[in-house]
């Protein structure tokens, strides 16, 4: 029986990977992998939901509060995600050094207390360092309970500055009426962006609370309405907040993109009814409005539904989305049996169609239900779905010129294994920043670098890179180098 057990374990495994296999020629026939898409995941910070788990009360815990996020980076970076979303101001406080609102007390479990380092850099330092973009995510109306701004003390906004809060049941909120209010949200948003190298600024819940008919805001509404009815004025406020924080990140760094994520059913449409819940009547979010203004470059609309609630929904996004991204945000936390129990099936079917529409990519909310392997959708993604790499889809809009190629690409071939590749630098026409650099490898000449297979290393700054094979065994033969700028522009390439 001892040697009957580690056989039947090997028939299994191996049934299980041809099984694998097979799903993957079905699926690659179908719909060959994109090589530029938005892989995305929130990081979610508030109530420790993701991150961190340990307190940064000593240097032990700095350490493994650290760990604990590069942990999470590296499964990711397996998978071949390319975008983190990274919560960087929960509701009145933050997880970045600001001199404007105390640190989340989930760092340290003290309000205000900084933790021997500075989350934000960290993040993004290690993103980078994997290739993978870090946006700042924000979230900006709500400033959550009372008794969470009484916990904040003489640091809560409640308290600091009045005239532009609103108390609603049981919380706070920034009142997006009051002309204040999207100033003091830009100046956290000027900190972000100045101090720090994101890659973008994801803003959430800039919308009012649902059916707010009794929101405090008549004051506001009587003072500066303007004969508008209070409907409309509460769109063209939140439509003015973002106006104005596009507007002036665009002045400090053109290059950041500027997103939101909004309620995942814009209205009802010609076919299917929202059935009450949408981003336009309910929260008063003119999403649609935002994007032929161009004053988004991607939305994450928040399409945690399934079937008829979903499918029409997303193709009316991407039919009005003005050729910026849309990047729906997949309810994975429904896979959960505690959540939803849906079947792994909804998320494949989603994905597929997201594919077959040529949707620029998709998000997961959250990272905990992905690195989870939740019924199993770390795996599909892993070994079906994100099999190969996939670089961030350009901004044309913004700036539509790629950098000049690199030049005389050199591979030499180390004596310990490892091959040294080395070129010569691009230029771009946005002299603020130097290109980045994706590499290519191939056993076959010359390296097709439209395939997304070949891309053994993005986000490359400098210009050396080392190519470490996992196993002897996958030592490729040819490389080529391409420039990227950070508008997503990819140069020509060199091999």
């Amino acid at each position: 029986m001892r040697n009957v057990i580690p056989f039947l374990i090997a028939i299994f495994l191996l049934v299980g990977q041809t099984n694998l296999r097979a799903q993957h020629f079905f699926y690659e026939q179908t719909y060959p992998l994109p090589k530029y898409e938005v892989r995305a995941t929130w990081i979610t910070s508030v109530y420790g939901l993701d991150w961190p788990k340990t307190r940064a009360t000593t240097p032990q815990g700095i350490r493994r509060q650290k760990e604990e996020l590069t942990a999470i980076l590296d499964r990711l970076k397996e998978a071949n995600f390319n975008t983190v979303l990274f919560q960087t101001r929960t509701r009145g406080d933050v997880l970045f050094r600001s001199d404007i609102e105390p640190m989340n007390s989930i760092l340290t479990g003290t309000t205000g207390k900084d933790p021997g380092y500075d989350p934000l850099a960290f993040a993004i330092e290690e993103c980078h360092k994997r290739g993978m973009e870090c946006h700042a995510w924000m979230v900006t109306i709500p400033l959550g309970s009372k008794k969470h701004q009484q916990s904040l003390g003489k640091l809560s906004l409640t308290k600091k500055k009045p005239a532009i809060c609103v108390p609603y049941r049981t919380e706070y909120f920034l009142n997006p009426g009051h002309p204040e209010t999207k100033q003091y949200l830009f100046s956290l948003v000027r900190e972000v962006v100045t101090k720090y190298d994101v890659d973008g600024v994801h803003f959430d819940y800039l919308r009012y609370p649902e059916h707010a008919r009794k929101f405090a805001d008549q004051a506001t509404f009587n003072k500066y309405g303007k004969g508008r009815t209070l409907e409309q004025w509460r769109k063209d406020n939140l439509t003015e907040i973002l106006r104005y924080l596009y507007t002036e990140v665009k002045k400090i760094k053109p290059w950041v993109k500027v997103s939101t994520s909004p309620i995942g059913k814009y209205r009802d449409t010609s076919r299917y009814s929202s059935k009450g819940f949408n981003a336009y009547d309910i929260v008063h979010q003119d999403v649609q409005g935002w994007l032929a203004e161009g004053i988004q470059d991607q939305i994450y609309p928040m399409m945690y539904f399934r079937e008829n609630a979903f499918f029409p929904f997303l193709l009316d996004w991407q039919e009005q989305s003005n050729g910026r991204h849309v990047i729906p945000g997949l309810g994975i936390y429904f896979l959960d049996p505690k959540e939803g129990n849906w079947k792994i099936n909804e998320i494949v079917r989603q994905l597929n169609f997201i594919r077959e529409k040529n949707v620029p990519g998709m998000a997961h909310y959250r990272v905990q239900h992905v690195l989870n392997n939740t019924q199993g959708v770390y795996d599909l993604l892993q070994n079906a779905f994100y099999q190969a790499p996939a670089l961030q889809p350009a901004m044309t809009w913004l700036d539509n010129t790629p950098p000049s190629a690199p030049k005389r690409l050199k591979v030499k071939h180390e004596s310990d294994g490892y091959i040294r590749l080395t070129w010569e630098a691009s230029t771009d026409n946005d002299k603020r920043n130097a290109p980045r650099y994706v590499i290519y490898a191939s056993d076959t000449y010359p390296v097709d670098t439209n395939d997304p297979r070949h891309i053994v290393a993005q986000g490359v700054t400098g210009t050396e890179y080392v190519y470490v094979p996992l196993y002897p065994w996958q030592t490729k033969m040819f490389f080529a180098i391409t420039a990227v700028d950070r508008y997503g522009n990819e140069s020509n390439c060199e091999q």
